[in-house]
C-alpha cells in the first residue's frame, strides 16, 4: 500500500516546492496531459471566430450558431458521459480516450471547413468530445484526492488548462502574424488531443471503485437520485449563468475586440496579434495566481467564493463594455478587464467543481459531474448564439450585450444566496449514502 505523503515532510526535503499541493502522482501526470491538450485549445481560442468571419466570409450570426451547436451535441453527450464514467466496463479511462479521439476528429474537420455544413459538423464533434472529457477528468481527480485537498487538485487541472491556453495563444499569435495560415492551427489542435490520449493510455489507470455490496441500481435510478438533490439543482441553475459568461470570453469577445473597438490599432478594432497578447495576459495571471489564490481561499465556504467571483465578473463585463465606448486608453481598459475576469475565473472553477464533488455520492460522481458539465454545454449554446446575434445587430443590442450580461449577475447572486441557505441547513457530506 502506497504511503501517504506528509506536506510538512515534503517541504522539509525540498523547501522550494513547499508551496505545491501534496497530490498523487496520477494527478500530476493527468495535468501534464492536459497541458498538451490545452496548448492545442489555445491555438484556436482567439482566432476561430475571426477566421471564419473575416477570412471565410461567414456572418457573425452563422459562426455563433455553429459554435453554439457544440452545446447541442454537448448536452446529449453529457447524459451518456454520466453513464459511461460510472460504468463498470468503460469507466473514467475509457471515456477519456473516446473523448480525445472524437475531439481530434472535430478539430481536423474544422481545418477544412470551407462550407457551412462542415463548420457545423466540426463544432458538433468538438462539443461531443468535450462533453465526455470534463466529467471523466473531474471524476478521476476527485477519486484520487481527499476532500481537504480537492480544491487544490482541481486548481492544478485548471492551472494546466490556463498554461496550455496561454502558450497556445502566444504561439498561434506569432504564427498568424508571420504566416497567416489558420488551417494549420486546427490540425495542431487535433494532434494535441491525440497526444493527450497517448498520455492517458500509457500512464493513467482506471480509478473507478467497483461496489462490492448491495444490488446495483439501474442507470435511470441513478439519474433520478441525482436530480432529486435540490441543492445540486440550485447550483446548476446558478452555474449556467457562469458558463454563459465564460462562453462570451472565448467566442464573442475576440470578434468584438477585432471589429467593434474605436480605440484599437486598426480601423475597426485591435489586430489579431494585440488580441492574442490580451489573452496571454489573461492566461498568465491565471497561471501565476491559480494555486496561491486557491490555497488562500481554502477555508472559505464554496458559495461565498462563488459570490465573490460573481462580483468580479460584473466588474469585468463593465470594463469590456467601456472598451467599445471610449476612444482613448482602450488597451489599458482591456488589460484591466482581462485581469479582473482572470481572478473571477480562478476563484470560481476549483470551488464550483469541489462543491459538486462534496455533494456527490461516490457511486454517482460521473452523473453529478455530467450534470455540472451540462451547464457548460448550455452556456456554450446560449453564449455564442446570443453574442453572434448581438454583434450582427448593433442597433438593437450590439455593444450593450455586456451591460445585459452584467444585469443578470443580480439574478445569479440571488440563486447563490438561496444555495447558501440550503447548504447551511444540510451540509454536503450529509447527503452521502452510508
Amino acid at each position: 500500500m502506497e504511503p501517504s505523503l506528509d506536506p510538512n515532510q515534503q517541504s522539509s526535503h525540498n523547501p522550494l516546492l513547499a508551496w505545491l499541493p501534496t497530490l498523487k502522482r496520477e494527478i500530476w501526470i493527468l495535468a501534464a496531459g492536459q497541458l498538451l491538450l490545452f496548448i492545442g485549445q489555445g491555438f484556436t481560442l482567439v482566432y476561430a471566430s475571426i477566421y471564419f468571419v473575416n477570412e471565410l466570409g461567414f456572418s457573425p450570426t452563422q459562426v455563433g450558431l455553429a459554435q453554439g451547436s457544440m452545446g447541442v451535441s454537448g448536452t446529449l453527450g453529457r447524459f451518456w458521459a454520466g453513464n459511461a464514467v460510472d460504468h463498470s466496463t468503460l469507466g473514467r479511462r475509457g471515456t477519456l480516450l473516446i473523448a480525445a479521439a472524437i475531439a481530434a476528429l472535430g478539430s481536423f474537420c474544422l481545418s477544412f471547413a470551407t462550407t457551412y455544413p462542415l463548420l457545423v459538423v466540426g463544432n458538433l464533434l468538438l462539443g461531443l468530445g468535450i462533453s465526455l472529457y470534463w466529467p471523466a477528468t473531474l471524476a478521476v481527480t476527485v477519486d484520487l484526492t481527499p476532500p481537504e485537498h480537492r480544491t487544490e487538485a482541481i486548481a492544478l487541472t485548471r492551472l494546466a488548462d490556463n498554461l496550455g491556453i496561454g502558450l497556445g495563444a502566444l504561439i498561434a499569435g506569432q504564427y498568424i502574424a508571420m504566416a497567416g495560415n489558420y488551417q494549420i492551427l486546427f490540425i495542431c489542435k487535433g494532434l494535441a488531443y491525440l497526444a493527450f490520449a497517448g498520455v492517458v493510455f500509457v500512464a493513467i489507470a482506471e480509478t473507478r471503485q467497483a461496489s462490492s455490496h448491495g444490488p446495483k441500481p439501474d442507470m435511470l435510478s441513478n439519474w433520478r437520485q441525482a436530480l432529486s438533490d435540490r441543492r445540486l439543482l440550485t447550483y446548476l441553475i446558478a452555474n449556467i449563468f457562469f458558463t454563459t459568461y465564460a462562453a462570451q470570453i472565448s467566442s464573442t469577445l475576440p470578434l468584438y475586440l477585432s471589429n467593434f473597438v474605436p480605440g484599437g490599432n486598426t480601423e475597426t478594432g485591435f489586430s489579431e496579434r494585440i488580441i492574442s497578447y490580451f489573452f496571454v495576459w489573461h492566461a498568465g495571471l491565471k497561471i501565476v495566481l491559480q494555486l496561491p489564490v486557491t490555497r488562500g481561499l481554502r477555508s472559505v465556504p464554496h458559495v461565498l467564493i462563488l459570490l465573490g467571483s460573481l462580483v468580479l465578473w460584473a466588474v469585468g463585463m463593465l470594463f469590456i463594455w467601456l472598451i467599445g465606448i471610449v476612444s482613448a486608453n482602450a488597451v489599458l481598459i482591456a488589460l484591466v478587464a482581462f485581469g479582473v475576469i482572470a481572478i473571477a475565473e480562478i476563484s470560481y472553477s476549483p470551488s464550483a467543481s469541489a462543491l459538486v464533488g462534496d455533494m456527490a455520492p461516490e457511486n454517482l460522481r460521473g452523473i453529478y459531474f455530467a450534470l455540472d458539465s451540462e451547464c457548460w454545454a448550455i452556456g456554450f449554446l446560449i453564449g455564442p448564439t446570443l453574442g453572434g446575434w448581438a454583434l450582427d445587430h448593433p442597433s438593437l443590442l450590439g455593444k450593450n450585450l455586456w451591460l445585459l450580461l452584467l444585469i443578470t449577475t443580480g439574478i445569479t447572486a440571488g440563486i447563490l444566496l438561496l444555495l447558501r441557505r440550503e447548504l447551511g441547513d444540510n451540509p454536503p457530506q450529509e447527503i452521502h449514502p452510508v
